[in-house]
């Protein structure tokens, strides 16, 4: 008689192994963050990485390949992006669209100079390094390079500028929500974007008409149709005083479907989610929903996202000086792109100096949908893993800048 566990049950006390793991990794990293200043979400960033081939893999490689198979990944990507959807369900409920539509030059202004600015400067970059060998695959052409790396310089990390944002006490706030939704236009152009390269690059230009026509259909239906059918929820928590687990589980079955259909037309599951939560009545029902799955999702499955993100990095081999030169070339044209363009968007739409000058601060948050945009790029063969370490370098010490001179700019000057 075999009594070995199948391969069903080694996968998922493998898994608990992992998730302990991982939770003890961002528990400590993240101390150490809040220590020297920095947000728990950017401890939790760093100690994905850390856990992947830039130093536990490089360090116990025996140890990294038998907690973090590569057969085991996709378990652990799937939990980490639900995890992700509920974020960013969640940051939607808090989405205040009056405070919005009141500053909507300025948001958006903010989102076009905010993207234009950093894909012009990243297409430049893109133009210098195509002439240098070892950057970009022999099969791409020019102009796919400058789109692809335009589009990887312009991103701004919406999930990552949500979590900033959250653990600055800033929700609800003007310029939390100038910036959530500046932030939500800039990711979604970048989508269709990146739609469109994919479209150039494999013939499949249906691929851009999808995510452009898709995209524009599912915000109407989710704020225009489904929004009036979610407000009958609210006369049955009021009289129970909370959403009950049934209608919980309707919430989260419309929240799971948004998202799928949002991948489904190319604009990425998160914004999905996002707009769900933006149709969500306000009051009773959206607070009830956030106290329930609130504290799970942030403890539990927003850190195992960036430590899933973190695994496929590596950073160490950006290790001579001329790659050293190169990263710090792109560390400038990303941050000259999002701050300087953020700032002059703002003030050009009659916002305070130090209010512009805190908006481009935040917009310049990359983080991992960032490394997303580099994953594809990598998977389809557009640049080499050179060029992907550097952006993702470039991704991480974005966000790493981003806290400590937003700080800087509240005590000086809001």
């Amino acid at each position: 008689m075999n009594l070995q566990p199948s391969a069903i049950a080694s996968n998922i006390l493998l898994l608990f192994l992992q998730i302990a793991v991982i939770l003890a990794a961002c528990r400590l990293v993240g101390k150490l963050a809040k220590y020297i200043g920095q947000p728990a979400v950017v401890g939790e960033m760093i100690a994905g990485i850390l856990l992947g081939p830039s130093l536990f893999e490089l360090l116990w490689p025996k140890m990294h390949d038998q907690i973090f198979p590569v057969d085991s990944m996709p378990i652990l990507y799937a939990i980490s992006q639900f995890g992700l959807i509920l974020y960013m369900f969640i940051l939607g409920l808090d989405f205040e669209a009056k405070q919005a539509q009141q500053r909507l030059k300025t948001v958006i202004s903010v989102s076009v100079v905010g993207m234009l600015a950093p894909f012009l400067l990243g297409a430049m970059l893109a133009n210098w390094l195509y002439a240098c060998d070892g950057f970009y695959s022999e099969q791409t052409q020019l102009y796919e390079a400058m789109l692809f790396t335009g589009i990887a310089t312009c991103i701004t990390a919406f999930p990552m500028l949500a979590r900033i944002i959250v653990e600055n006490r800033l929700v609800g706030t003007p310029l939390a929500t100038i910036v959530l939704a500046a932030g939500a236009i800039n990711d979604i152009a970048a989508w269709i974007l990146l739609a469109l390269f994919l479209s150039i690059n494999d013939g499949h230009y249906h691929l851009l008409v999808l995510a452009i026509g898709g995209g524009v259909l599912f915000v109407f239906f989710s704020l225009r149709i489904l929004k009036p059918m979610l407000g009958r929820l609210v006369p049955l928590a009021e009289k129970k005083g909370f959403v009950t687990s049934s209608q919980l589980v309707l919430v989260l079955g419309i929240v799971t479907f948004g998202s799928f259909c949002a991948d489904a037309i190319g604009i990425h599951s998160v914004f999905g989610a996002f707009i769900i939560g933006c149709a969500m009545p306000r009051g009773i029902v959206s607070q009830s929903v956030k106290r329930q799955i609130e504290p799970l999702t942030l403890s539990l499955l927003v850190p195992l996202f960036f430590a899933y993100s973190g695994l496929n990095t590596r950073i160490d081999l950006v290790c001579t000086p001329w790659l050293l030169w190169v990263t710090l070339l792109a560390f400038i044209a990303a941050c000259a792109g999002k701050i300087f363009g953020g700032w002059a968007a703002a003030r050009w739409a009659g916002e305070t100096h130090g209010t512009s000058m805190a908006i481009g601060c935040l917009m310049n948050a990359r983080g991992m949908m960032g490394l997303i945009i580099l994953i594809i790029g990598k998977e389809n063969g557009i640049i080499s893993a050179e060029l992907f370490s550097i952006l993702v370098l470039v991704a991480v010490l974005t966000t790493l800048a981003t806290t400590p001179t937003f700080r800087w700019i509240q005590a000086r000057y809001l």
